[in-house]
């Protein structure tokens, strides 16, 4: 009963997604499975450090990657803290568990160039769908929006007037992006058409699909890609590389990291640094082009 009480903590009181809740669970019932199989048992509140090391051994035999194997730790030593929590056990064993090196994979965001051409071609067609689709790119890119919190957008979270959106975040977290004064017509014009819908089945929410039912996550992914696949050879093309456009090109533009942060909603700036990889490399880019002690005489 002890995981069940731990989804339950995670749904309640965390408020995480259901897809991170999914994870979390699966990666402790395959602890669990390990140690029936490994130990004979299946008492989790008596599992110690050596028995876990043994667990990430054999994920590692697997051929798992490390960065797989430390979201499984993770989520094995959330769910101790969360034992220790209600006093189920005295210690975590996970506590001085150090993560595996794991070199960090950094998406290559779109280049000015192709999201101009994306946007300036006649891919888009004059009804609703196609209005649908170009506002969402726009808006991907324009407030660096996560495609969960695209897709929980309501219509009430967007103000026309005041030029500004009201974004749910990770935990419940709120925060205010202005809108782009290009994307009040978009706007307008896709609740012109939106309005059309025959009775609407989500009619509180602002993106639907034609049918009037609200966007989902694989609907968005194939939208993104569907479209970039037009102008970029990028292997990967999803919704969240154009939020690493979005902060990318802020700060190649030479916004500040923290207006970034704020921007992206990340709770700590150590989040946002995974950005400035490319805003680094555009950096130096330009220096060496430009310096007069790099030209050639």
């Amino acid at each position: 009963m002890s995981i069940v009480h731990f989804i339950s903590y995670l749904k309640v009181e965390k408020k995480y997604s259901k897809h991170t809740i999914s994870a979390y669970e699966k990666d402790v019932l395959d602890f669990k499975d390990f140690m029936v199989h490994a130990f004979e048992t299946d008492l989790l509140e008596e599992a110690h450090y050596g028995m876990i090391r043994s667990w990430v051994v054999s994920l590692a035999d697997l051929g798992l990657q490390n960065a797989t194997i430390n979201r499984k730790t993770s989520s094995l030593k959330a769910f101790y803290a969360y034992l220790l929590k209600v006093g189920s056990i005295e210690k975590n064993p996970l506590q001085f568990h150090r993560r595996l090196k794991s070199k960090q994979a950094i998406a290559m965001p779109f280049s000015e160039i192709e999201m101009n051409d994306l946007l300036s071609a006649p891919v888009f067609s004059n009804d609703f769908e196609g209005c649908r689709d170009s506002l969402v790119i726009e808006m991907l890119y324009t407030t660096g929006m996560r495609r969960a919190e695209l897709i929980s957008l309501k219509l009430v979270d967007v103000d026309i007037e005041n030029r500004l959106i009201k974004v749910l975040g990770k935990r419940n977290k709120q925060r205010i992006i202005p809108l782009l004064p290009r994307l009040i017509p978009l706007i307008t014009d896709y609740l012109s058409l939106r309005s059309a819908l025959t009775e609407p089945l989500d009619p509180t929410y602002f993106f639907l699909l034609k049918s009037g039912k609200k966007l989902y996550e694989t609907f968005v992914y194939r939208l993104i890609n569907r479209y970039f696949s037009e102008v970029s050879t990028k292997i990967k093309k999803s919704p969240h590389v154009l939020r690493h456009t979005f902060a990318t090109h802020l700060l190649n533009q030479g916004a500040s990291m923290q207006a970034v942060k704020e921007l992206l909603g990340h709770s700590s700036l150590a989040s946002t640094q995974v950005y400035t990889h490319n805003s680094i490399a555009s950096l130096k880019k330009a220096y060496l082009e430009s310096h007069p002690r790099n030209k050639k005489s």
